[in-house]
């Protein structure tokens, strides 16, 4: 009896013809010889020509298989190509609306801007790269995306087709969610940006920046808007015109929420008008007095049981109170305290305190005009011990920054209780994430662009990319997936799929079952 057995040795897995007969006592021996391999991309069996012109390919693993069978010479012609990574991205555009919308407000170059965008999210290099990108994965893109085009698709699309897409995209997108928003700063090497300016932007880098404010669904995590600014505008200069243009978009009914750059009496007050209401929820900072009272009114009573809220792994203290903010508007104040927050700050103030007597005794001169020191410390001339100063430390300002060490003022037009509140106000890190994402792993903290609306189509690229990102992180949260993976290791394991093209016949390599475990967490088909 013949049977083609399998053996592995070394990175290989060898074919070979198994024959048994019995020898002259009768006993059951095997003659072997090695006939072909396992080609390691796609599975098959990839017999010697000699062993197929012998047998002949009908006769060749017959019962065992219905595969094509293919000679090595085949296989040495054959063209491999990545297509795991490009297929998640792909499906799941798909599944979010992307596609549909992009292909609906840019009709001419959607998928030369989808696919850019892919290659953002999938390599994070910077653009120059992407026709070698394109050239190792199997895409459904039938031109070339050399560097020479991308610059040309970047001073392409307009700003009409960028409002179209956000229009539509707000429309297919827009839930009843409440909308995070918040503005970064991203900086350029370019002179030819108009909108940029010097300044120091938020990595503390003085360089020429523009600011981007977004929009983000607190509940689907994927950016909504994006507005390009001037890079001196401030946050509380951007929330008017934003908000003037999502209502253009017919983004209305927003609930906001908001970090304390928004605040300012200015921006509440505008929010709080029937003429332009919007439901907003803000954290104040305690620069603003109507905050400070707010802690001062609840000091006494606030750290009690009743008042215990639990926010993952904090313990908070809460209350909500209803309160006038101006003559004509009440708001609802919700007032939080961290105890852990406030011992740890607590202690390590006054362990500074100490330090700083310690270190003006040791080397009085050398400390004297410390700016920590002056703040501090009351050091004075004197002749009655060894130091020559006297040193006593300004209690009233320990006290004073450590009044609202802790705490925690959030206001609110519709949001009436405490623990509601905080709950959306934590959900809020999205923003911060997105544009996290957005600078670091989409290589767009530099710009390198030479004018206004090349700079805005690439930005609008990487939202395009956010979007996308921001799915994918929903998806690997919700699954838990970051225990194992991170979103760069998850990517190239799929990039291992490989779809190889023998003859006329295109074949995708067994998945492994780490691949089929990501494509289910992404509720994607894996029988390709």
């Amino acid at each position: 009896m013949t049977a083609i057995i399998k053996s592995k040795s070394g990175n290989y897995v060898y074919l070979y013809e198994s024959e048994s007969y019995r020898d002259e006592e009768g006993k059951v021996k095997n003659n072997r010889r090695i006939v072909g391999k396992v080609d390691p991309v796609t599975g098959q069996h990839v017999y010697k020509p000699e062993y197929i012109e012998e047998k002949g390919i009908d006769s060749i693993d017959a019962g065992v298989h219905n595969a094509k069978l293919y000679s090595v010479n085949d296989v040495k012609q054959s063209v491999v190509k990545e297509y795991g990574a490009f297929y998640l991205l792909r499906e799941i555009s798909s599944q979010i609306g992307l596609v549909d919308v992009l292909s609906k407000t840019m009709p001419a170059i959607w998928e030369e801007v989808l696919h850019l965008a892919f290659y953002i999210v999938a390599s994070g290099e910077p653009a120059l790269y992407c026709e070698d990108w394109l050239y190792k994965t199997e895409s459904s893109l039938s031109k070339e995306l050399s560097s020479q085009r991308i610059s040309e698709l970047l001073v392409t699309m307009t700003q009409g087709e960028r409002m179209s897409f956000f229009e539509h995209w707000g429309e297919y997108r827009y839930e009843n969610e409440y909308i995070a928003l918040d503005v970064t700063s991203i900086s350029t090497y370019s002179e030819l940006v108009s909108a940029a300016e010097w300044g120091y932007n938020r990595d503390k880098e003085r360089l020429p920046q523009i600011n981007v404010c977004m929009l983000l669904g607190e509940k689907s995590r994927l950016p909504i808007l994006q507005v390009v600014y001037n890079g001196s505008l401030r946050d509380v200069s951007t929330l008017k015109n934003t908000l003037q243009i999502a209502s253009n978009l017919n983004l209305n009914n927003m609930s906001l929420v908001m970090d304390k750059g928004f605040a300012s009496t200015k921006n509440i007050n505008a929010m709080l008008l029937k003429t332009s209401f919007t439901r907003f929820l803000i954290a104040l900072p305690f620069t603003m007095a109507f905050a400070k009272n707010q802690v001062a009114s609840e000091t006494k009573d606030i750290d009690c049981v009743d008042k215990t809220i639990m926010v993952g792994s904090d313990i908070l203290r809460g209350i909500t109170k209803r309160r006038a903010w101006n003559p004509k508007h009440d708001v609802y104040a919700h007032v939080y305290m961290n105890p852990n927050v406030a011992l740890q700050a607590r202690n390590k103030l006054y362990a500074k305190a100490q330090e700083l007597v310690a270190q003006v005794k040791r080397n009085p001169e050398e400390n004297l005009n410390r700016s920590d020191v002056r703040k501090y410390l009351i050091v004075r001339k004197s002749d009655k011990n060894d130091v020559r100063y006297t040193i006593n430390i300004r209690h009233d300002a320990i006290s004073e920054e450590l009044s609202t060490a802790g705490w925690l003022v959030i206001i609110s037009n519709h949001v009436d209780n405490a623990e509601d509140a905080i709950h959306i106000y934590r959900d809020k890190d999205v923003v911060e994430k997105g544009f996290q994402r957005m600078k670091n792993c989409l290589d767009l903290a530099r710009l390198r662009v030479h004018s206004d609306n090349a700079m805005q189509n690439k930005i609008f690229v990487g939202f395009i990319a956010l979007i996308i990102t921001a799915h994918i992180h929903r998806v690997m949260s919700e699954n838990r997936m970051y225990t194992t993976w991170t979103m760069k290791k998850m990517i190239k394991a799929l990039e291992r799929l490989k779809v190889h093209y023998i003859k006329n016949d295109r074949i995708i390599s067994p998945l492994t079952k780490e691949q089929k475990g990501i494509f289910e967490a992404f509720k994607l088909k894996y029988d390709l």
